[in-house]
């Protein structure tokens, strides 16, 4: 477009179209600088000469302009408007208008970026607390650019430049080239023109389903044929890209619409503990849109040693992840803790989220937060991954096993006397253990092990070196093909290993006396999809007990472990032990009361003395003290059943207990006719009160709510420095409440006051932090309502 005016005409500076497309308009004093005729002619005499030097190296002809009079907008003026939009970028006048027309250059970028806007809504990114663009990869996203003048697709050329990480490469695909084509195909990254107006466009860019995720810098470049102009403009908000769990051809699609708004889009949820006669359940606030929590997870990427190259495949993102979230080798987010003295931190049974631990890890500087263990664990990796855009879930196993030297059984030792030998009893069943299952295809495996995979992200064995774990096809546990990678083995031995008993000979080796088939694997939990009850999913890890597809599975993996010999001779049983509980079993603060059930399956009579004692223990498996030991003698007779009453008195464990309250129950004797060895170990919790929410009222956005919170002290002893700590997503950011001390058996009330800031049905969560008192927490769902 030409502009003209009259003679003598004064023109604004304001009119930015003026600065370097007009002789005598000045940036600096905004007036037009009348020529003289000699000027004039100079300028026809020279215009061919100039012409011809313009066009054969614009760059030199600029910089011989550099002494002229002319200068431009050093600040830039934005085109077009838009609460989104960055700062214009300034247009370098070459002082020849002709050249100035023909340049082509970009002055904003608008990468639509607002919850309601398009990009966010198709790519399930609303969400997130972000103003900037955040996209899932394989999936066509738009941006509009404000150009200085029409873009003609004959005479100009433009590309999109995408960098992520330190040093961005094209051979990494770390540094996106994104060529302008008339017609967008998949599976690469390419940008098409779908509006113009007359210097505005809107492009719709597509990416791979193999695409980098991460954080992206955009530069735009613009070029002129005619004239060989090129200028670039870099925006001033960056790209996000993610996983596409929606997307078909991503290998972490999942097809249900109701397991992606769990697994993706949920950000609360359910982690049980516990034992698995006596299972409990806490909320966690996950908080994967929370405000900073996307860079958070990024930082905890950028932290690891793996570069952005890596960072296109799921299965390695995952492995990264599990080993980032503990810090015994690289620095991660969270410091284990089992030892009790939580000095200098936060207990672990007081966090009940995940957005505090990971804002203060990347606050921080990447300093590790104290304290973790397997539930915290799970709970921050279930944050991330759901973040970054991969199906995650919390799973806990009950009687879960530790097996140290990979014979993929769990081993217990005792010596002449039938006593324990603590030394060589180094595999452990925990009460419960607390992981992740992940979804994901695994072109790297075998057809038919892709779906859900286990991922374990506390640390406890290494892999290749490293403090982690997984991920693991459930489909190679369940069959027991542990040759499969990554870390097959260990999660095979934590759900379906045999506890094989040994007893010490009189020349120092040791003799097989007694295998349990189904000590360890029970009850595996998960949230349900769609609700907050609890799902059993044991049978997606292992067959069914006893069955002929289980024992193939077991005897098949411990082929490739450490004791092969161990299924070579069966042992006859016709004695059974079992413990029995009643209800939920015992209650903190009072005696512990169970049963012990002997049985006699024989047409023969049998006569045993049971040697029991019964040990605080940390939910790890790992043994504090003991605190009673007893022998029973019983006799039996044919197909006889006796049930033997079990007392342990609170006044002998009140002094020993740590964290979850666990204790565990160890029966060893032999039968005397048969010399059938009888072996079982029972471990249980002491029940603990729940906090009590109740709402005040109803709840509006912007507006002061509370909520009552009421606690019982169960103990006959006064609680010290007792801290309630409150948080729940929409509602308000954690806040400790300072109880103080709490007399034996007194009730304790408090008011928990909060402005919501989010519509719906929130979770409102509280926590109690007491060094005499673990695992006490409650939750209320309230009902926000936009103002009115």
């Amino acid at each position: 477009m030409m502009f003209s005016r009259m003679p003598g005409e004064r023109l604004s500076i304001r009119d930015n179209s003026a600065v370097g497309r007009f002789h005598g308009v000045s940036g600096s004093n905004g007036q037009a600088i009348p020529e003289t005729q000699s000027e004039s002619k100079m300028k026809k005499e020279e215009s061919g000469c100039r012409r011809w030097f313009r066009r054969a190296c614009p760059c030199c002809f600029r910089r011989q302009n550099s002494s002229n009079d002319v200068t431009s907008d050093s600040e830039g003026v934005a085109v077009g408007g838009g609460e989104n939009e960055g700062p214009t970028s300034p247009i370098t006048a070459t002082g020849d208008t002709e050249l100035d027309e023909l340049t082509l250059a970009v002055r904003s970028v608008n990468l639509l970026s607002r919850k309601s806007d398009r990009n966010k809504k198709e790519h399930h990114t609303d969400q997130y607390h972000s103003d900037q663009l955040i996209v899932r990869r394989g999936q066509t996203f738009q941006i509009e650019l404000d150009l200085s003048r029409t873009f003609n697709p004959n005479t100009d050329k433009l590309h999109l430049e995408l960098k992520t990480g330190p040093l961005p490469q094209v051979s990494k695909k770390t540094h996106i080239i994104i060529p302008l084509v008339d017609e967008l195909e998949d599976e690469r990254w390419e940008a098409k023109i779908v509006e113009q107006n007359i210097n505005r466009v809107k492009l719709s860019v597509n990416s791979p389903v193999t695409a980098v995720i991460g954080k992206y810098k955009l530069t735009i470049t613009t070029q002129c044929l005619k004239t060989g102009e090129t200028t670039t403009h870099d925006s001033d908000k960056d790209i996000y890209m993610l996983f596409n769990p929606w997307c078909e051809d991503d290998t972490v699609y999942m097809e249900s619409e109701k397991e992606l708004k769990e697994y993706v889009l949920n950000d609360t949820g359910r982690i049980y503990y516990g034992t698995e006669k006596q299972i409990g359940a806490r909320t966690w606030n996950f908080g994967q849109f929370d405000e900073g929590i996307l860079e958070a997870c990024l930082f905890v990427l950028d932290n690891s040693e793996v570069p952005p190259s890596g960072r296109g495949d799921p299965v390695n993102v995952v492995r990264v992840i599990s080993a980032m979230i503990n810090s015994p080798d690289d620095r991660g987010v969270l410091e284990g803790n089992w030892s009790g003295n939580y000095a200098g931190g936060t207990s672990p049974t007081a966090w009940s989220g995940s957005v505090e631990i990971l804002r203060q890890y990347h606050r921080e500087g990447g300093t590790p937060v104290k304290y973790g263990q397997c539930w915290v664990f799970s709970g921050v990796t279930t944050t991330v991954l759901r973040c970054l855009g991969i199906p995650t879930r919390s799973v806990t196993n009950f009687q879960s096993a530790h097996d140290t030297d990979v014979s993929l059984t769990t081993d217990v030792y005792f010596d002449e006397n039938m006593e324990p030998i603590h030394h060589l009893n180094s595999d452990s069943v925990w009460n419960f253990h607390v992981w992740n299952d992940c979804w994901m295809a695994r072109p790297d495996l075998p057809p038919g092990m892709g779906g859900w995979q286990a991922v374990d992200s506390t640390p406890q064995e290494t892999s290749h070196g490293t403090f982690r774990c997984g991920p693991a096809s459930l489909a190679a546990i369940r069959s027991g093909q542990v040759y499969l990678k990554f870390d097959t083995p260990f999660v095979f031995a934590e759900v379906n290993s045999d506890k094989i008993y040994w007893q010490r000979n009189p020349d120092s080796t040791f003799s097989q006396i007694h295998s349990e088939k189904k000590a360890v694997g029970h009850c595996i939990s998960t949230k349900a999809v769609g609700s907050d009850e609890r799902v059993d999913i044991t049978h997606l890890y292992k067959y069914p007990e006893d069955s002929e597809e289980e024992r193939i599975a077991v005897e098949t993996a411990c082929r490739y472990g450490s004791k092969p010999e161990v299924y070579s001779s069966p042992i006859a049983e016709d004695v059974r032990v079992e413990v029995m509980m009643e209800g939920e079993g015992p209650r903190m603060g009072g005696d512990a009361q169970l049963k012990i059930v002997v049985k006699n399956t024989s047409s023969q009579p049998r006569r045993t003395t049971l040697h029991s004692q019964v040990a605080v223990m940390y939910y790890t498996g790992v043994l504090k003290d003991t605190v009673k030991k007893d022998t029973l003698n019983v006799e039996l007779k044919p197909q006889e059943e006796k049930t033997i009453d079990w007392v342990l008195p609170y006044t002998q464990y009140q002094n020993q207990l740590v964290d979850q309250a666990a204790l565990m129950l160890t029966l060893s004797g032999r039968v005397s006719e048969t010399q059938q060895v009888l072996a079982s170990q029972t471990s249980f919790r002491l029940r603990t009160p729940d906090l009590e929410i109740e709402p005040i009222g109803e709840a509006y956005v912007g507006k002061e709510t509370s909520a009552k919170i009421t606690f019982t002290n169960p103990l006959p002893c006064v609680l010290r420095n007792v801290v309630i700590r409150v948080e729940g997503l929409g509602l308000r950011d954690l806040h400790p409440i300072r109880v103080g001390d709490v007399s034996k058996h007194a009730n304790v009330t408090v008011t928990e006051h909060f402005i919501p800031t989010i519509a719906g049905k929130r979770k409102l969560v509280a926590s109690l932090e007491c060094k005499q008192l673990s695992q006490v927490h409650g939750v209320a769902d309230i009902d926000v309502y936009e103002s009115q």
